[in-house]
Protein backbone atom coordinates (compact mmCIF):
# COMPACT_ATOMS: atom_id res chain seq x y z
CA UNK A 1 0.00 0.00 0.00
CA UNK A 2 1.15 3.53 -0.74
CA UNK A 3 1.07 5.85 2.22
CA UNK A 4 -2.21 7.70 2.64
CA UNK A 5 -4.33 9.13 5.43
CA UNK A 6 -7.44 7.11 6.25
CA UNK A 7 -10.28 9.09 7.80
CA UNK A 8 -12.13 7.17 10.51
CA UNK A 9 -15.71 8.28 11.22
CA UNK A 10 -17.07 8.01 14.75
CA UNK A 11 -19.86 9.25 16.97
CA UNK A 12 -18.68 11.72 19.57
CA UNK A 13 -19.39 9.90 22.82
CA UNK A 14 -16.54 8.81 25.06
CA UNK A 15 -17.25 5.14 24.28
CA UNK A 16 -17.51 5.71 20.52
CA UNK A 17 -14.21 7.59 20.50
CA UNK A 18 -12.59 4.82 22.54
CA UNK A 19 -13.70 2.35 19.88
CA UNK A 20 -12.42 4.51 17.02
CA UNK A 21 -9.10 4.88 18.81
CA UNK A 22 -8.80 1.08 19.16
CA UNK A 23 -9.24 0.77 15.39
CA UNK A 24 -6.69 3.54 14.92
CA UNK A 25 -4.23 1.67 17.15
CA UNK A 26 -4.84 -1.63 15.35
CA UNK A 27 -4.08 0.03 12.00
CA UNK A 28 -0.93 1.62 13.44
CA UNK A 29 0.23 -1.78 14.73
CA UNK A 30 -0.62 -3.93 11.72
CA UNK A 31 -0.63 -1.48 8.79
CA UNK A 32 2.04 1.05 9.87
CA UNK A 33 2.37 2.55 6.39
CA UNK A 34 -1.13 4.08 6.77
CA UNK A 35 -1.85 7.28 8.72
CA UNK A 36 -5.27 7.85 10.29
CA UNK A 37 -7.47 10.71 11.48
CA UNK A 38 -10.74 10.50 13.45
CA UNK A 39 -13.71 12.57 12.24
CA UNK A 40 -16.59 13.05 14.74
CA UNK A 41 -20.09 12.86 13.26
CA UNK A 42 -23.31 13.32 15.25
CA UNK A 43 -26.10 10.81 14.55
CA UNK A 44 -29.88 10.89 14.96
CA UNK A 45 -29.57 8.55 17.94
CA UNK A 46 -27.34 11.08 19.68
CA UNK A 47 -29.85 13.89 19.13
CA UNK A 48 -33.14 12.22 20.15
CA UNK A 49 -32.83 11.34 23.82
CA UNK A 50 -36.38 11.79 25.13
CA UNK A 51 -38.12 8.98 23.21
CA UNK A 52 -37.71 5.22 23.72
CA UNK A 53 -35.82 3.42 20.97
CA UNK A 54 -38.68 0.97 20.48
CA UNK A 55 -41.06 3.87 19.71
CA UNK A 56 -38.94 5.70 17.12
CA UNK A 57 -37.49 2.67 15.34
CA UNK A 58 -33.79 2.14 15.28
CA UNK A 59 -32.73 0.94 11.85
CA UNK A 60 -29.82 3.21 11.12
CA UNK A 61 -30.51 5.34 14.20
CA UNK A 62 -26.83 5.41 15.14
CA UNK A 63 -25.42 4.79 11.67
CA UNK A 64 -27.21 6.75 8.92
CA UNK A 65 -25.20 9.98 9.18
CA UNK A 66 -21.96 8.01 9.30
CA UNK A 67 -23.01 6.18 6.13
CA UNK A 68 -23.76 9.49 4.42
CA UNK A 69 -20.24 10.67 5.26
CA UNK A 70 -18.85 7.35 4.04
CA UNK A 71 -20.79 7.57 0.78
CA UNK A 72 -19.64 11.14 0.09
CA UNK A 73 -15.99 10.31 0.75
CA UNK A 74 -15.82 12.57 3.81
CA UNK A 75 -14.60 9.49 5.70
CA UNK A 76 -13.05 6.21 4.53
CA UNK A 77 -14.45 3.94 7.24
CA UNK A 78 -16.99 4.19 10.05
CA UNK A 79 -16.54 2.58 13.46
CA UNK A 80 -19.57 1.25 15.32
CA UNK A 81 -20.64 -1.03 18.11
CA UNK A 82 -21.65 -3.92 15.87
CA UNK A 83 -24.92 -4.34 17.78
CA UNK A 84 -25.95 -0.88 16.48
CA UNK A 85 -25.58 -1.94 12.84
CA UNK A 86 -28.72 -3.30 11.12
CA UNK A 87 -28.25 -6.91 9.98
CA UNK A 88 -29.10 -5.80 6.43
CA UNK A 89 -26.90 -2.82 5.63
CA UNK A 90 -27.82 -0.09 3.17
CA UNK A 91 -26.84 -0.79 -0.41
CA UNK A 92 -23.20 -0.01 -1.07
CA UNK A 93 -21.92 -0.68 2.45
CA UNK A 94 -20.41 -3.71 4.19
CA UNK A 95 -18.85 -4.75 7.47
CA UNK A 96 -15.18 -4.72 6.53
CA UNK A 97 -13.64 -5.82 9.82
CA UNK A 98 -14.30 -6.62 13.46
CA UNK A 99 -11.83 -6.34 16.32
CA UNK A 100 -11.40 -9.09 18.89
CA UNK A 101 -14.55 -9.26 20.98
CA UNK A 102 -14.68 -7.80 24.46
CA UNK A 103 -16.92 -9.04 27.28
CA UNK A 104 -20.37 -9.69 25.79
CA UNK A 105 -22.29 -9.91 29.08
CA UNK A 106 -24.69 -7.40 30.67
CA UNK A 107 -24.09 -5.70 34.01
CA UNK A 108 -26.62 -4.73 36.67
CA UNK A 109 -25.82 -1.24 37.97
CA UNK A 110 -27.59 -0.37 41.22
CA UNK A 111 -27.38 2.87 43.20
CA UNK A 112 -27.36 1.21 46.60
CA UNK A 113 -25.86 -2.17 45.76
CA UNK A 114 -29.18 -4.02 45.77
CA UNK A 115 -29.31 -7.08 43.52
CA UNK A 116 -32.11 -7.66 41.01
CA UNK A 117 -33.82 -10.35 43.11
CA UNK A 118 -34.11 -7.84 46.00
CA UNK A 119 -36.08 -5.29 43.95
CA UNK A 120 -39.80 -4.83 44.61
CA UNK A 121 -42.73 -2.91 43.12
CA UNK A 122 -41.52 0.45 44.43
CA UNK A 123 -38.15 0.13 42.67
CA UNK A 124 -37.47 1.41 39.15
CA UNK A 125 -34.97 0.03 36.64
CA UNK A 126 -34.08 2.20 33.66
CA UNK A 127 -33.62 0.79 30.17
CA UNK A 128 -34.86 1.57 26.67
CA UNK A 129 -34.01 -1.94 25.41
CA UNK A 130 -36.91 -4.34 24.93
CA UNK A 131 -34.47 -7.24 25.29
CA UNK A 132 -33.27 -6.02 28.66
CA UNK A 133 -36.83 -5.20 29.77
CA UNK A 134 -37.97 -8.73 28.95
CA UNK A 135 -34.92 -10.30 30.57
CA UNK A 136 -35.31 -8.31 33.78
CA UNK A 137 -39.04 -9.00 34.13
CA UNK A 138 -38.51 -12.68 33.35
CA UNK A 139 -36.16 -12.89 36.34
CA UNK A 140 -38.16 -10.56 38.61
CA UNK A 141 -41.61 -9.30 37.60
CA UNK A 142 -41.91 -6.85 40.52
CA UNK A 143 -39.87 -3.72 39.61
CA UNK A 144 -41.10 -0.92 37.37
CA UNK A 145 -39.21 -0.51 34.08
CA UNK A 146 -38.72 3.11 32.96
CA UNK A 147 -37.21 4.42 29.73
CA UNK A 148 -33.71 5.84 29.97
CA UNK A 149 -31.66 7.03 26.97
CA UNK A 150 -28.26 8.52 26.30
CA UNK A 151 -24.63 7.50 26.33
CA UNK A 152 -23.10 5.60 29.25
CA UNK A 153 -22.33 8.68 31.36
CA UNK A 154 -25.74 10.25 30.65
CA UNK A 155 -27.59 7.13 31.79
CA UNK A 156 -25.51 6.90 34.95
CA UNK A 157 -26.16 10.59 35.65
CA UNK A 158 -29.92 10.19 35.13
CA UNK A 159 -29.92 7.26 37.55
CA UNK A 160 -27.98 9.26 40.14
CA UNK A 161 -30.42 12.16 39.70
CA UNK A 162 -33.30 9.90 40.73
CA UNK A 163 -34.89 8.69 37.49
CA UNK A 164 -34.37 5.09 38.62
CA UNK A 165 -32.66 2.98 41.24
CA UNK A 166 -30.78 0.75 38.79
CA UNK A 167 -30.01 0.20 35.12
CA UNK A 168 -28.47 -2.46 32.89
CA UNK A 169 -25.45 -1.79 30.69
CA UNK A 170 -22.99 -3.74 28.57
CA UNK A 171 -20.01 -4.84 30.65
CA UNK A 172 -17.68 -4.01 27.74
CA UNK A 173 -18.96 -0.44 27.49
CA UNK A 174 -18.31 0.24 31.17
CA UNK A 175 -14.91 -1.45 31.09
CA UNK A 176 -13.77 0.41 27.99
CA UNK A 177 -14.19 3.84 29.55
CA UNK A 178 -13.06 2.92 33.05
CA UNK A 179 -16.48 2.92 34.74
CA UNK A 180 -16.66 -0.75 35.68
CA UNK A 181 -16.54 0.25 39.36
CA UNK A 182 -20.26 1.04 38.93
CA UNK A 183 -21.05 -2.65 38.30
CA UNK A 184 -23.13 -4.24 41.06
CA UNK A 185 -23.35 -7.66 39.43
CA UNK A 186 -22.61 -9.29 36.09
CA UNK A 187 -25.33 -11.49 34.64
CA UNK A 188 -24.22 -14.96 33.47
CA UNK A 189 -25.05 -15.12 29.73
CA UNK A 190 -27.16 -18.25 30.12
CA UNK A 191 -29.31 -16.41 32.70
CA UNK A 192 -29.54 -13.05 30.92
CA UNK A 193 -28.88 -13.56 27.22
CA UNK A 194 -26.92 -10.68 25.65
CA UNK A 195 -27.68 -8.59 22.57
CA UNK A 196 -26.56 -9.86 19.19
CA UNK A 197 -22.89 -8.90 18.64
CA UNK A 198 -22.58 -7.18 22.02
CA UNK A 199 -18.95 -6.35 22.83
CA UNK A 200 -17.82 -6.25 19.18
CA UNK A 201 -16.27 -3.17 17.55
CA UNK A 202 -17.00 -3.11 13.81
CA UNK A 203 -15.59 -1.22 10.84
CA UNK A 204 -18.04 -0.33 8.07
CA UNK A 205 -16.71 0.42 4.60
CA UNK A 206 -17.93 1.09 1.10
CA UNK A 207 -18.49 -1.94 -1.12
CA UNK A 208 -16.08 -2.19 -4.07
CA UNK A 209 -13.28 -0.33 -2.31
CA UNK A 210 -10.39 -2.80 -2.66
CA UNK A 211 -7.90 -0.53 -0.85
CA UNK A 212 -10.05 -0.32 2.29
CA UNK A 213 -10.99 -4.00 2.16
CA UNK A 214 -7.33 -4.96 1.97
CA UNK A 215 -6.67 -2.80 5.04
CA UNK A 216 -9.66 -4.28 6.88
CA UNK A 217 -8.54 -7.84 6.11
CA UNK A 218 -5.30 -7.11 7.93
CA UNK A 219 -6.93 -5.83 11.14
CA UNK A 220 -9.99 -8.12 11.40
CA UNK A 221 -10.22 -10.92 14.01
CA UNK A 222 -11.51 -14.10 12.30
CA UNK A 223 -12.95 -15.91 15.41
CA UNK A 224 -14.95 -12.79 16.30
CA UNK A 225 -16.17 -12.44 12.72
CA UNK A 226 -17.35 -16.09 12.79
CA UNK A 227 -19.40 -15.41 15.94
CA UNK A 228 -20.74 -12.13 14.53
CA UNK A 229 -21.91 -13.75 11.29
CA UNK A 230 -23.80 -16.46 13.18
CA UNK A 231 -25.43 -14.01 15.60
CA UNK A 232 -26.40 -11.58 12.85
CA UNK A 233 -27.86 -14.46 10.82
CA UNK A 234 -29.96 -15.32 13.89
CA UNK A 235 -31.32 -11.77 14.20
CA UNK A 236 -31.79 -11.33 10.47
CA UNK A 237 -33.89 -14.51 10.32
CA UNK A 238 -36.11 -13.11 13.06
CA UNK A 239 -36.55 -10.10 10.73
CA UNK A 240 -35.95 -7.60 13.46
CA UNK A 241 -33.57 -4.83 14.38
CA UNK A 242 -32.05 -4.80 17.85
CA UNK A 243 -35.32 -3.40 19.24
CA UNK A 244 -37.12 -6.70 19.61
CA UNK A 245 -36.97 -8.76 22.82
CA UNK A 246 -34.43 -11.24 21.47
CA UNK A 247 -30.76 -12.00 21.88
CA UNK A 248 -28.15 -14.71 21.52
CA UNK A 249 -24.55 -15.61 22.25
CA UNK A 250 -22.08 -18.07 20.78
CA UNK A 251 -19.28 -20.29 22.03
CA UNK A 252 -16.50 -21.61 19.81
CA UNK A 253 -14.14 -24.54 20.37
CA UNK A 254 -11.54 -26.09 18.09
CA UNK A 255 -14.14 -28.22 16.32
CA UNK A 256 -17.39 -27.13 17.98
CA UNK A 257 -19.67 -24.13 17.73
CA UNK A 258 -22.82 -23.46 19.74
CA UNK A 259 -25.39 -20.69 19.75
CA UNK A 260 -27.95 -19.98 22.48
CA UNK A 261 -30.81 -17.59 21.84
CA UNK A 262 -34.20 -16.39 23.03
CA UNK A 263 -37.34 -14.53 22.02
CA UNK A 264 -39.68 -13.14 24.67
CA UNK A 265 -42.73 -11.01 25.20
CA UNK A 266 -41.84 -7.49 26.45
CA UNK A 267 -43.19 -8.34 29.91
CA UNK A 268 -40.93 -11.40 30.10
CA UNK A 269 -43.82 -13.76 30.84
CA UNK A 270 -43.46 -15.63 27.55
CA UNK A 271 -39.82 -16.60 27.21
CA UNK A 272 -38.66 -19.05 24.55
CA UNK A 273 -35.01 -20.11 24.50
CA UNK A 274 -33.03 -22.88 22.87
CA UNK A 275 -29.52 -23.90 21.85
CA UNK A 276 -27.94 -25.54 18.80
CA UNK A 277 -24.45 -26.97 18.33
CA UNK A 278 -22.38 -28.05 15.38
CA UNK A 279 -19.10 -27.43 13.57
CA UNK A 280 -17.67 -23.90 13.19
CA UNK A 281 -18.14 -24.21 9.41
CA UNK A 282 -21.89 -24.34 10.09
CA UNK A 283 -21.92 -21.17 12.23
CA UNK A 284 -24.19 -18.99 10.06
CA UNK A 285 -26.51 -21.89 9.27
CA UNK A 286 -26.82 -22.66 12.98
CA UNK A 287 -27.79 -19.04 13.66
CA UNK A 288 -30.55 -19.19 11.05
CA UNK A 289 -31.76 -22.61 12.21
CA UNK A 290 -31.97 -21.50 15.84
CA UNK A 291 -34.06 -18.46 14.90
CA UNK A 292 -36.37 -20.62 12.77
CA UNK A 293 -36.73 -23.05 15.69
CA UNK A 294 -37.68 -20.28 18.12
CA UNK A 295 -40.20 -18.89 15.61
CA UNK A 296 -41.84 -22.33 15.30
CA UNK A 297 -42.00 -22.61 19.09
CA UNK A 298 -44.14 -19.48 19.33
CA UNK A 299 -41.68 -16.68 18.69
CA UNK A 300 -43.50 -15.77 15.48
CA UNK A 301 -46.67 -14.99 17.43
CA UNK A 302 -44.75 -12.90 19.99
CA UNK A 303 -43.07 -10.82 17.29
CA UNK A 304 -46.26 -10.40 15.26
CA UNK A 305 -48.03 -9.04 18.32
CA UNK A 306 -45.18 -6.57 18.99
CA UNK A 307 -45.20 -5.33 15.40
CA UNK A 308 -48.97 -4.88 15.42
CA UNK A 309 -48.74 -2.79 18.58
Amino acid sequence: MNRKTVKIGSRGSRLALYQAERVQEKIADLVPEVDTEIEVIKTKGDKILDVALSKIGDKGLFTKELEKALDSGEIDMAVHSLKDLPTALSSGFAVGAVLERGDFRDAFVSLNGKKLHEFNSSDRIGTSSLRRRAGLLHLNSKPQIVDIRGNVQTRLRKMEEGLCEATVMAVAGLQRIGLDSYITAIFPPDLFIPAVSQGIIAVETRVNDPYMQSLCDRISHPPTWLAARAERAFLNTLEGGCQIPAGCYTETGESTFSITGFVASPDGQLYIRDRLSGHPAEAEALGRKLAEKLLRQGGDQILEKIRNE
